[in-house]
């Protein structure tokens, strides 16, 4: 049976939330105030039909929207989905009853996601099926644009789907290329193929070799694991150039990073020692160090590894301290950050409650916290709050364009 709703806001994943009486329904691709026609099971709303729009809808760009589960908001107008990421992260940071400034959110343009992460499949036909995963499904829908990638990324497709041929030589295999374009091309690194039957065979070991070379891949690399290598990968970082570590983390948007290093940055100035956290290969610290020397700390040994060598690469730095260390097992204490005025901490979506345990108890005058997920970083910023800093202000930032994500930076002084 067809129910007529009226969705009244967008929940938290970017679906429109309709109010009725036997609870909230979610309604995919809406806006707030449209009337819609749908059928609802557990919930949901399913085979969507909009009888009367909103004015903030705004017509979609890419050819694989409301199929491809990737871009869940292209169709509302820039300053309302700003304001609602906006509100995301006042909604986190009310939920642990903090209350802070919260700036515009920082938009990023299109055609500037510099990393990707396409699966691949084998079709009915036995050709190879590139792309990203259905809305609610494993289903996989084949991408041949992509309004979000770096257009240099969408030109190396077909060039992608002849390696991940090579990779789906278990059927068990599920693979994934985590595709990175960087200063020397394209850099790949391959998951999900299946193990426990012998892992990739030498023969097709060669034939993905083979592809790579003629796809004019920088590198590629399976689990971390360099298979071939024809450009050493680098990125910069501030004045440094860093050698990309296989399988390594990196800032999805240039325009992202750029927004979160300039507010850690400014933040900092009057620091005689900075610590950076969770550093990753310097993202950061490089930057930091213009300022002052900087203690970094990361669990990736390889991470660290690509940083010393990008110390040699830069001039006119203040010194670095580089340690691999897992933060969450080991966080460094307040003895351990001792003369750090300054403390940017940046940890992955699960937070980092013991690190920021430690930060409460440190004499730093100034601690940045950038998250990824706006609920654990209110979790931490309320350890930061009980020990006597002040949340001053939080910038969100639209790192993953028309998605539910959001970036932030916030500032804390004692």
């Amino acid at each position: 049976m067809r129910e007529t709703l009226t969705i009244s806001h967008i929940g938290a994943q970017g679906d429109g939330v309709a109010r009725t009486a036997s609870g909230p329904v979610y309604a995919p691709l809406t806006l707030p105030g449209e009337t819609i026609q749908a059928t609802v099971r557990d919930g949901r709303a399913e085979a969507v039909e909009v009888m009367a729009p909103s004015p903030e809808r705004v017509a979609p760009v890419s050819p694989q929207y409301g199929d491809c589960g990737g871009c869940s908001l292209q169709h509302w107008a820039a300053a309302p989905y700003l304001e609602w990421k906006q509100d995301l992260v006042r909604q986190a940071l009310a939920r642990e009853g903090i209350e802070s400034e919260i700036e515009a959110t920082v938009a990023t343009p299109p055609g500037a996601r510099r990393r990707l992460a396409l699966h691949a499949r084998r079709g009915p036909d036995g050709g190879v099926v590139l792309g990203f995963k259905a809305r609610r499904s494993w289903r996989l829908v084949s991408v041949s644009a992509c309004p979000v990638a770096d257009p240099r990324i969408v030109a190396a497709i077909p060039a992608l789907r002849a390696v991940a041929d090579a990779f789906l030589e278990h059927p068990k295999s599920a693979p994934t290329l985590h595709a990175t374009w960087t200063l020397d091309g394209l850099d790949v690194d391959v998951t999900g193929v299946e193990r426990r039957s012998g892992g990739l065979s030498r023969d097709a070991q060669m034939r993905a070799i083979q592809a790579a070379g003629e796809g004019g891949l920088a590198r590629l690399s399976l689990a971390g694991e360099t298979l071939v290598m024809a450009r050493q990968p680098r990125v910069a970082f501030g004045p440094a150039t860093i050698p990309l570590p296989a399988g390594g983390f990196l800032q999805a948007v240039p325009q992202a990073e750029a927004a979160m290093v300039e507010r850690a940055v400014a933040a900092v100035q009057d620091a005689g020692k900075i610590a950076d956290l969770f550093c990753g290969a310097g993202t950061f610290t490089f930057p930091l160090a213009q300022i002052a020397p900087v203690l970094a700390a990361d669990a990736s040994a390889a991470g660290i590894a690509a940083l010393r060598a990008g110390i040699r690469s830069a001039k006119g730095l203040k010194p670095i301290t580089a340690e691999a260390r897992d933060l969450f097992r080991r966080p460094l204490a307040p003895y351990d950050l001792r003369g750090c005025d300054a403390i940017v901490f940046d940890p992955p979506r699960a937070g980092a409650a013991e690190q920021t345990a430690q930060i409460a108890q440190t004499k730093a005058g100034v601690v940045v916290g950038v998250s990824c997920n706006p609920a654990t970083f209110a979790r931490d910023a309320r350890l930061l709050i009980d020990a006597g800093f002040r949340l001053e202000r939080v910038t969100p930032i639209d790192q993953f364009l028309w998605s539910a994500h959001v970036e932030l930076v916030g500032v804390f002084s004692r």
